[in-house]
């Protein structure tokens, strides 16, 4: 396998561009050539692609975002397109494949290396919802960007005597709400694994403010409840002022920590390493604090359980002991 290339694709993610330069420069320092391929997908199946030198990855390992650029690309789950890619790849002499993303990308890898295209992948999400990994590149950076946004946001909140709802990623996961969460001590955490009742929150809520307390912060997942109509309807349920803030996409951007920079440099250069060595079609991610590869279909098949343990910690050290539970099955 002489020649190599990489893409970026679905949700940008901080770590990207240091798994990116990990990519270029391990394909490079074993004599190998590797196309970066712009804009995901989209670009692939447009030929968008240029040779990579040491140089072209120079300067990025802290930038957040992707210099490859990412679009969504639903024409590529056509068979026809699939079938255009590998061509299009294959017209290229490039004989291995690596994608950086979350799971919609690894679906599009798994479609080209049952083709004949040899592609490993790369977690790169932020909500650290991936199977076949424990961790994805981007969630510690989003997790930190989270904490640093409501140490601001509870010092203002304590002035004015406010509850103030932070809404956060996490549509079908809520791992970025429980990380941060646990991280700053919020009060409450809100997340779609775990059904809460509105009416607990707000009696728990009022309980403690009334009790002296200048400030609570509701983390809120998007997929746990709608942070402005949650806020609207605790606010008229109990009188206290509440303010809420979507914090959206300042969770993506930003310069990666520590650990995002290195877990893409990690990674990428055990993806060119893996397809080296005669992967065609895996998943290369982490377990228990080392590198792991699996197959697509034993990654698919390896999915890491909403950590209860850490939710019962965040509620106990949460808004206080017996009111403090708001799960729709937890103790009255």
């Amino acid at each position: 396998m002489d020649t190599l290339a990489v893409l970026t694709s679905g949700g940008d993610a901080p770590g990207m561009n240091a798994a990116l330069r990990s990519v270029v420069r391990t394909a490079l320092y074993r004599g190998k050539k590797i196309y970066g391929v712009y804009r995901g997908y989209s670009g692939l199946l447009d030929d968008d692609m240029v040779p990579m030198q040491s140089s072209s990855v120079s300067g990025i390992i802290l930038r957040g975002g992707t210099v490859l650029k990412t679009a969504q690309c639903k024409a590529f789950f056509e068979e026809e397109n699939q079938k255009k890619a590998v061509e299009i790849l294959r017209n290229r002499g490039i004989e291995g494949l690596i994608v950086i993303g979350g799971d919609g990308s690894i679906q599009g890898a798994e479609k080209l290396s049952a083709l004949g295209m040899p592609t490993v992948t790369l977690p790169g999400t932020i909500d650290n919802d991936m199977h076949g990994t424990d961790e994805t590149i981007g969630h510690d950076t989003a997790v930190n960007a989270v904490v640093s946004a409501v140490s601001r946001i509870r010092d203002t909140a304590s002035a004015h005597n406010r509850a103030a709802i932070v809404e956060v990623m996490g549509r079908f996961a809520g791992n970025i709400a429980l990380d941060a969460g646990i991280a700053c001590g919020a009060e409450y955490i809100l997340v779609p694994e775990v059904p809460f009742s509105r009416e607990k929150l707000a009696r728990s809520l009022k309980k403690q403010m009334e009790a002296g307390r200048t400030n609570s912060i509701i983390i809120c997942a998007e997929g746990a409840d709608d942070g402005r109509a949650l806020g609207d309807w605790l606010k008229e349920r109990t009188s206290i002022d509440i303010c809420t803030t979507i914090l959206g996409f300042i969770q993506r951007g930003g310069q990666p920590t520590a650990r995002d920079g290195m877990l893409g440099s990690l990674l990428g250069a055990a993806a060119v390493e893996a397809l080296l060595q005669g992967e065609t079609g895996a998943l290369v991610g982490m377990h228990r604090g080392q590198v792991q590869v699996l197959s697509y279909a034993e990654a698919k098949k390896v999915k890491e359980p909403f950590r209860k343990d850490l939710y019962d910690l965040a509620v106990m050290l949460g808004a206080a002991q017996k009111d403090g539970d708001i799960r729709e099955t937890g103790l009255e």
